[in-house]
């Protein structure tokens, strides 16, 4: 586990390969996630660039109404993808997704770098291989995929955090990336990490983690996970939980849950897709494709649980009654 926070930027490493996502990465700089053994020469390469690497991108983003916002992105006129969060990093993307280039500013944490390297900016890349993916966070359970979809601040990592108590695995926090094989969807791994709230970082107790800002602007800590605590190969998806947005007819003694509807359920799924920035007919075609083949062949079903933290153990139990019913 990280204990203290460490700088992301001024030392570069011998490339070493990963997969997150189903994704092979090849990075010269170190991820928060295991180790390849064997090098993949068709890995996406991630590398740390100079800041004269960024001028012309840069330069892109100038003049336009979102210049003095915290997160900028521009599309450069060879098809890359410039981003950059405001006194914290910048990202290049080519236009084929193969490349990506890193540049972090003074003062950022290696975990804050991670956190966002291998969501926001990676996404990019995921879609420009093609890949949709969901906005979720995803448990594993008697060895099949659980998730749990909605918007920021619907409770997706609490729940999370509630599976780890009770001992089961997290998949993935934030991004889930399905591929359907064999007529069934399999849900992918990413980094074995987990963003949370200090509140909700204590229901883990008995354990001893580590949190570290995500950015200065927000509370959410991101704690790295043991290996016993999360799950680096791909498992079947058993079911989704669309949670119910804050304040919406939320109970307050236990844990609703509904099924939906094919139509209702491929609604959902269109609108919790990850990264709402990239909207062109090629992306929304593949949108709906992916939402109506999962929706007929996953079961997907409304849950609305007590925000009382106290409650996330019985709310564990009524979603995996569910799941045996």
């Amino acid at each position: 586990m990280i204990g203290a926070a460490q700088q992301p930027s001024g030392r570069r490493c011998s490339p070493c390969t990963y997969r997150l996502y189903g994704l092979l990465l090849r990075s010269e700089l170190p991820l928060p996630c295991p180790e390849l053994r064997e090098p993949h020469h068709d890995a996406v390469a991630l590398f740390e660039a100079p800041d004269s690497h960024f001028v012309q991108a840069r330069e892109a983003t100038a003049g336009r109404p979102q210049a003095g916002e915290p997160f900028q992105h521009a599309r450069v006129s060879d098809g890359s993808d410039y981003l950059r969060w405001a006194g914290l990093f910048e990202f290049l993307v080519s236009p084929e997704g193969r490349r990506i280039a890193c540049r972090a500013f003074n003062g950022t944490t290696q975990e804050a770098f991670q956190t966002y390297l291998v969501g926001q900016v990676l996404s990019f890349a995921l879609l420009k291989h093609g890949i949709e993916p969901l906005h979720a966070t995803v448990v594993v359970v008697q060895q099949q995929a659980v998730a749990f979809l909605g918007g920021s601040g619907y409770g997706k990592s609490s729940l999370g955090a509630a599976f780890l108590q009770a001992g089961h695995t997290l998949l993935t926090d934030d991004i889930l990336v399905t591929t359907e094989e064999d007529r069934r969807f399999m849900a992918h791994p990413g980094p074995p990490r987990i963003k949370l709230f200090p509140d909700i970082m204590k229901t883990l107790r008995g354990e001893r983690l580590i949190g570290v800002a995500m950015n200065p602007t927000t509370r959410k800590l991101v704690i790295p996970l043991a290996p016993q605590q999360s799950s680096h190969a791909a498992v079947p998806l058993r079911a989704i939980y669309m949670l119910r947005p804050p304040g919406a007819g939320v109970p307050r003694k236990r844990a609703t849950i509904a099924p939906l509807s094919q139509h209702r359920a491929c609604l959902d799924l269109l609108a919790n897709t990850f990264n709402p920035v990239i909207v062109n007919p090629d992306r929304l075609t593949r949108q709906f494709k992916l939402a109506s083949r999962i929706a007929a062949a996953v079961p997907i079903k409304s849950l609305s649980y007590p925000k009382d933290l106290s409650r996330l153990p019985a709310t564990v139990d009524a979603i995996q009654a569910d799941l045996t019913s």
